[in-house]
């Protein structure tokens, strides 16, 4: 007898957005600008599925950033590579962002959300001062890891989980016994997730 190969997440979540995409378009050709598909179908049922999802979505990132980051960094049993692996989660965040920013500011250009719409605003809008090269250092180390949790601050939250995974792998017996219990917790996030 042969079993069924489960699908992967990001196969999942394609099939999920496709899936979607057809809905939806079914939807606005069948039903077109009918008031009850958009009452409780559009406004209600979707909305509040995709409100609850991204909601969810949301609380996973932190707690999933901090416990994968303390469980790789004290896995790790050579302290010389938690520099390194310390300088790629970093770096690779660094880069993510850069190329998110990079296509949404290209895609604000092509798209022009927003163009050829006048509203009257008494509201300014005053820039504040860029940050300097040295408050951006001081900050990626948070001074209430609680609070850059609750904030979401990203980099702080990876400076804390990869601090925390050095140290517990550094201190020993203490350590190991805590790294079992991170590694549960891993365990049941991915599950969550």
């Amino acid at each position: 007898m042969s079993e069924k190969k489960k699908l992967s997440l990001t196969s999942r979540i394609v099939i999920g957005m496709v899936a979607g995409i057809i809905l939806g378009t079914f939807i606005r050709y069948v039903a077109g600008d009918n008031a009850w598909v958009s009452l409780y179908l559009t406004n209600g049922l979707f909305d509040v599925v995709g409100q609850i999802f991204i909601t969810s979505l949301k609380m996973l990132v932190v707690p999933l950033v901090f416990v994968s980051l303390v469980v790789g960094t004290c896995s790790l049993s050579d302290p010389s590579k938690l520099g390194r692996l310390g300088g790629k989660a970093v770096g690779m965040y660094m880069i993510t962002t850069a190329i998110a920013i990079t296509f949404a500011i290209t895609a604000a250009i092509l798209i022009q959300p927003g163009s050829g719409i006048e509203r009257a605003s008494d509201a300014d809008f005053e820039p504040s001062e860029a940050p300097s090269v040295s408050e951006v250092i001081v900050n990626l180390f948070p001074d209430n890891p609680i609070n850059a949790m609750a904030e979401g601050n990203m980099l702080q939250i990876i400076v804390f989980a990869l601090l925390f995974g050095i140290s517990m792998a550094l201190i020993g017996k203490p350590g190991e016994r805590l790294k079992g219990f991170f590694d549960d917790l891993n365990a049941v996030i991915m599950k969550l997730v």
